[in-house]
């Protein structure tokens, strides 16, 4: 049964330096106070894995906390670059990041694979492409049945998985509806789990067909106001748009990201205290 805890002690108990840690949202419900919380914990040589990495990795790697990235895709949606990101790759800065790259779908069925308990995910890609011989982690291998070639991903199984969702009961079952990216999946392949929320509720009332992850499969689920910021959660708040066109400046130059990292996420004890810091009031998404 998920136990019902804050952020700051989930963190503290289930993660530890060294650990593969996978934040997924896909544009929505994305963790960036639980990647937070992981820089204020002064986590180290994580492997974050992440399909679509954004502004909450380019915090994590500039602030010293990740030592290789597994991803699909990464940048600053409708803006650009990441810079720390780019800034690792390219020179070394806070330390050497090592990559493995992946197509979307390749990455998927890594997450199927390991959620299912199996040790590689089958897909028809990458023919021609030139990411298998960078990633090792890419094999081919002919169908038993028609000899088709298809390509063969080995299986991810982080050691946390953390998410972010609109809510949860009190026994810890997990509520999540809009656009859902892998969200269940990493969940169901992690060996531990965290779960941020919108509001902890008595009943979920959750139609049919809903996204549930049951409380069975979550180690702790943390309430946090706000903690998809700067994206959105669905019938709560909408993207801030504008923050993640203000990152852009922010996360140019070393220092200026450092001295804003430092005043808004170190100097802060939690999530609430971060959005009093930067100045950020959510904008309430009208509920039909």
């Amino acid at each position: 049964m998920a136990e019902i805890t804050s952020l700051r002690e989930a963190v503290a108990g289930l993660v530890r330096d060294g650990d593969v840690v996978a934040l997924e949202g896909f544009t929505h419900l994305i963790p960036h106070a639980a990647g937070h919380e992981l820089i204020r914990q002064g986590r180290r040589d994580l492997t974050l894995v992440r399909m679509t990495p954004d502004l909450v990795y380019d915090q994590l790697i500039g602030m010293g906390c990740a030592r290789r990235l597994v991803f699909a895709w990464g940048g600053n949606p409708g803006v650009g670059s990441l810079h720390r990101l780019r800034d690792a790759v390219e020179r070394g800065w806070p330390h050497p990041l090592e990559l493995v790259e992946h197509s979307h779908a390749g990455l998927a069925s890594a997450y199927v694979a390991g959620a299912s308990g199996l040790p590689f995910g089958l897909l028809d890609g990458y023919h021609g492409s030139d990411l298998p011989a960078h990633n090792p982690e890419i094999r081919f291998i002919s169908c038993p049945f028609t000899g088709r070639r298809l390509a063969a991903v080995k299986a991810i199984r982080p050691d946390v998985a953390i998410i972010h969702a609109q809510r949860a009961d009190r026994r810890g079952n997990v509520h999540l509806w809009g656009i859902v990216g892998c969200q269940k999946e990493v969940v169901l392949a992690a060996r531990r789990s965290i779960v941020t929320v919108e509001e902890v509720v008595d009943e979920l009332d959750a139609p049919p067909n809903a996204c549930i992850l049951p409380h069975w499969v979550v180690t702790a689920v943390c309430p946090v106001p706000g903690g998809a910021h700067p994206s959105y959660a669905q019938g709560y708040y909408d993207r801030d748009n504008a923050f993640y066109l203000a990152w852009d400046q922010i996360a140019r130059e070393r220092e200026r990201f450092r001295a804003w990292m430092e005043r808004h996420v170190l100097a802060t004890e939690d999530h609430a205290g971060f959005l009093r810091s930067a100045g950020i009031t959510l904008p309430r998404e009208r509920v039909a």
